[in-house]
């Protein structure tokens, strides 16, 4: 009998799927499975809807996936090993939230872009969270609050939390109610802290992945969705330390930063790419500071397609 499920977990050869009826089954996929269109190095991920068949052995009761369902979106990045191939991180998503600290670690702002952008180009709904906000000083908390005046202004979520400290946690429960989100950031910005905090019976281990590791040729990387108490679902992703944009054609980049989308149309040339073309709007509302110069150049580092390159210094943007 042909049941429907939703993935849970995945670990490359084995996915734990939730059937509508809530038990969970072990699954297989079924010979070569492979997705039209898609390079990637996990043909399922963590938020598919599957079709799968039960198998009895003597053991266990096992399942095997024949067919996977349309995807509402998903959100991707460049494969770890496999520079032509991208990996899916998590599918069916209602939104997404980026955790961002200002130091130990440092995120800035162009992958934070990249991330932005990224969510944009898959249509994710994206939410940054400003954590660890009870160990800034005046000086750092003043530029947490430049950071998210700035990406507000564009139309972005903003909210300032301290995970440890369960300052706003409510503010995100509330907005996860009835969804599925994922939490993304790079390793050690508070993630497994602030799902705990908001879970405190899930106890999800904080995991911190060193450099040589991320860079090391085995990186597994498995999200993995739980269901909480309080009607919301929360796919949990291991850090990530950079965010190759894949898939994305230059002339189309600038679509995905709303700020520049609202003024193409003023652009002298339709297929403008705000680089060096005569009357450009986006270059003008750059001269009159309507335009942020850390967005501007998070975008044209990714129109010549300079890839992982955050190495400019958070401090120094405004």
């Amino acid at each position: 009998m042909l049941m429907t499920g939703t993935v849970y977990k995945s670990t490359g050869s084995w996915y734990t799927v939730k059937a509508s009826d809530g038990v969970f089954y072990d699954c297989r996929i079924k010979g070569k499975f492979r997705i039209k269109g898609i390079k990637s190095t996990n043909p399922i991920s963590v938020g598919d809807i599957v079709s799968f068949e039960l198998e009895e052995n003597a053991q266990e009761v096992r399942g095997v996936i024949y067919d996977i369902a349309d995807r509402k979106n998903y959100i991707v990045r460049k494969s770890v090993n496999l520079s032509k191939q991208t990996h899916i991180i998590a599918a069916n998503l209602d939104q997404v939230f980026l955790m961002i600290t200002l130091n130990n670690p440092p995120t800035y702002t162009v992958f934070i872009d990249r991330f932005l952008a990224t969510a944009e180009a898959y249509d994710i709904p994206a939410i940054l969270l400003f954590n660890k906000i009870d160990l800034y000083n005046q000086q750092e908390l003043s530029e947490i609050k430049y950071l998210a005046e700035l990406y507000r202004s564009i139309g972005y979520t903003c909210i300032g939390i301290s995970a440890k400290e369960c300052k706003n946690v409510e503010k995100v429960k509330q907005a996860m109610v009835g969804k599925t989100s994922m939490f993304s950031g790079h390793s050690g910005v508070g993630k497994s802290t602030l799902v705990n905090a908001l879970e405190p019976g899930l106890a999800i281990k904080t995991s911190e992945i060193s450099k040589q590791h991320m860079q090391g040729q085995h990186t597994t990387t498995f999200a993995e969705m739980f269901d909480l108490s309080f009607d919301a679902r929360i796919i949990d992703t291991p850090g990530i330390k950079g965010f190759g944009i894949v898939d994305m054609e230059k002339e189309e980049i600038s679509d995905y930063f709303p700020e520049f989308f609202k003024l193409k149309e003023h652009c002298k040339f339709n297929n403008c790419l705000h680089l060096d073309e005569p009357k450009c709007a986006v270059k003008a509302a750059l001269d009159t500071n309507d335009i942020a110069w850390s967005r501007y150049k998070s975008y044209t580092q990714m129109v010549k397609g300079e890839d992982e390159n955050y190495r400019q210094d958070i401090h120094n943007e405004k």
